[in-house]
């Protein structure tokens, strides 16, 4: 699933009526899982003008990068700071990582050949999902239109948060960069 969709669901999910607060703390929560590809992809693209061939061919399939995805990506992590939140009674890292674990769940049975070991450290096993997000010989053409459905539908919950105008903006922001994906899915690429 896209990072954007990933924000809006985790946020509409785990955020609560005139609490910005949660709401941040979903957004952040959310984001959580995709960091470090943004860090090590953005890194080796822009620091040091790697070639994406190369990046998403060769490093983020390697076994340090992967290592470092099992690690934010596992369901043991993610699944302990969330019974450790619970346990706690803090509504915040509860939204945080709730979030988080909400991005995991909702990733698992999207990637087809680029998942993570979400059982890390216990298995480096990844599970293999027939369907991807992003992936049309495995269904993109009709899970992206599917997605973009969700995180709207997510933007309209937390619009009825009343969150105030920070939030309301980057949700507007969100949003658009998930239909602009999901535009392309369906127009571009004839879903």
């Amino acid at each position: 699933m896209n990072t954007p969709a990933h924000l809006l669901i985790g946020a509409a999910i785990m955020g609560k009526k005139n609490n910005p607060t949660l709401i941040w703390a979903a957004l952040a929560g959310a984001f959580m899982p995709d960091v470090s590809l943004y860090l090590l992809a953005g890194g080796a693209l822009y620091l040091f003008s790697i070639p994406p061939q190369v990046v998403f061919d060769e490093l983020y399939f390697s076994t340090t990068w992967q290592t470092i995805f099992a690690v934010d990506n596992s369901f043991f992590v993610w699944g302990g700071a969330l019974a450790l939140a619970l346990w706690w009674r803090k509504p915040w890292v509860i939204a945080f990582a709730g979030a988080g674990f909400i991005h995991l769940c909702l990733d698992f049975p999207l990637h087809h050949d680029d998942g993570r070991a979400h059982f890390w450290p216990l298995s480096h096993w990844i599970y293999e999902s027939p369907l991807s997000y992003w992936d049309r010989g495995h269904g993109a053409h009709w899970i992206a239109p599917l997605e973009g459905a969700l995180a709207a539908m997510a933007a309209v919950q937390i619009w009825l948060f009343r969150p105030g105008w920070k939030i309301l903006s980057l949700v507007l922001l969100l949003l658009a960069a998930e239909l602009s994906v999901t535009w392309v899915w369906v127009f571009v690429f004839g879903a």
